[in-house]
C-alpha cells in the first residue's frame, strides 16, 4: 500500500511540474500553407529563426501547400490550442477564405489572431505587349469596342484574383480573370504578352520591374512607394478606396490561452524591429507593422468583410 502511495505522489507531482511548465518547453511548428521556396516561405523562415532565438525554444517551419492555403490553414485550425502550432497567414487566407464556401473551417472563428508583422501593396502592371503606360491609357483601351481584356492570377481566391475584381468594380470596367497554378506561371504568360494586366504582390513582379519586363502603373493605396517614387498610387490616378495590400502575419488555432497569445504578440512584435526583418520587408516596399493580438483581429476582420462583400456582389466563385 505504501509504495502504491509513494508511486501515486511521485505520478502527480510530475503532472504538476509538467503543468506548471513555462511557456513554451518544447519546439513550436510555424506551418507554411505554401510549397517550399517561394517568398512567403523565405520570411517565415526568416521569422521563425528569430522567433526561436527570442523564445529559446527551436521553432520548425512546416510546409503544408495546397489548397490556396486551406490545407495548411486547416490543419492548424484542428491542432491543439496550446501555442505550439502556429499558422503564418498572408492576405490570402482572407481572400481565399471569402470566396471558398466549402471550406473545413471558419477563419474567424476557428483561429486566435496573435500578431500583424507586416504589410506591402500590390502593383498594377502590364505585358509591355499591351502598350499603355498608366492607369488612365488602361481604362481608355478597356473600354474600346473591339478588346477583350485579360488579367492573370496566381489562382482562384488568391490576393491577385480578388485585387483584380476590385479593380473591375470600382472602374467599371470588363476584365477577363484567368487563374494560374502560382505566380511563376502567369508572370510567364504575362510577360510574353498571353495575359495583359496582373495585380502583382512586389516580391513577385519586383525583378521583373526593375529589368523593364513589364510596365507598372500604379501602386495601390493612396501614397507612392518608396522604391518607385515617380509611379503614382491609385488615389493619385483618380480610382478611389482602392487601398489593398499584401500583409504577413502569425495565427494560432481558436481558444489559445490569452497569457500565451500575449507571450507570442509581444516575442513577434520585438523581433519585428530587427535589422533582418525591416532590411527584408523594405527591400520590397513592405512595412513593419506592430500591434496587439486585437488590433490584428480587428484588421482581419475588416478585410473578411470586404472581401465577403465584393464576392457577393460581383457574383464570384471558385468555379
Amino acid at each position: 500500500m505504501k509504495k502504491l502511495l509513494c508511486l501515486f505522489s511521485l505520478l502527480l507531482l510530475n503532472l504538476l511540474t509538467f503543468a506548471e511548465s513555462p511557456y513554451p518547453s518544447k519546439s513550436i511548428t510555424l506551418v507554411v500553407p505554401f510549397v517550399p521556396g517561394g517568398g512567403t516561405d523565405s520570411i517565415a523562415r526568416d521569422v521563425g529563426k528569430l522567433l526561436s532565438e527570442k523564445l529559446e525554444q527551436a521553432v520548425i517551419v512546416e510546409n503544408k501547400g495546397g489548397g490556396g492555403g486551406a490545407i495548411g490553414a486547416n490543419f492548424v485550425a484542428k491542432a491543439p490550442a496550446d501555442g505550439y502550432t502556429l499558422l503564418f497567414a498572408t492576405s490570402t487566407f482572407a481572400t481565399n477564405s471569402s470566396l471558398e464556401t466549402g471550406l473545413p473551417f471558419d477563419a474567424d472563428r476557428d483561429f486566435s489572431p496573435v500578431a500583424l508583422i507586416g504589410k506591402g501593396p500590390i502593383l498594377i502592371v502590364t505585358s509591355k505587349s499591351l502598350g499603355v503606360k498608366n492607369i488612365n491609357e488602361l481604362l481608355a483601351y478597356a473600354k474600346r469596342k473591339d478588346v477583350n481584356l485579360n488579367f492573370c492570377s496566381a489562382g482562384n481566391g488568391s490576393i491577385n484574383h480578388l485585387s483584380g475584381e476590385l479593380f473591375k468594380a470600382k472602374t467599371g470596367i470588363a476584365m477577363t480573370h484567368i487563374p494560374y497554378k502560382g505566380s511563376g506561371p502567369a508572370v510567364i504568360d504575362l510577360i510574353a504578352g498571353r495575359t495583359q494586366v496582373f495585380f502583382s504582390t512586389v516580391p513577385t513582379i519586383l525583378s521583373f520591374v526593375k529589368q523593364n519586363n513589364v510596365d507598372l502603373l500604379a501602386v495601390t493605396g493612396n501614397k507612392r512607394m518608396a522604391l518607385f517614387p515617380t509611379v503614382p498610387s491609385t488615389q493619385e490616378a483618380g480610382i478611389k478606396d482602392l487601398d489593398v495590400s499584401t500583409w504577413w502575419g502569425v495565427l494560432a488555432p481558436a481558444n489559445t490561452p490569452k497569457a500565451i497569445v500575449n507571450q507570442l504578440n509581444q516575442a513577434i512584435n520585438e523581433i519585428a524591429t530587427k535589422e533582418q526583418i525591416k532590411e527584408r520587408f523594405n527591400s520590397e516596399g513592405a512595412s513593419i507593422e506592430t500591434g496587439s493580438p486585437q488590433d490584428f483581429q480587428s484588421t482581419l476582420r475588416k478585410e473578411l468583410t470586404m472581401w465577403k462583400g465584393l464576392v457577393k456582389s460581383a457574383g464570384l466563385s471558385m468555379n
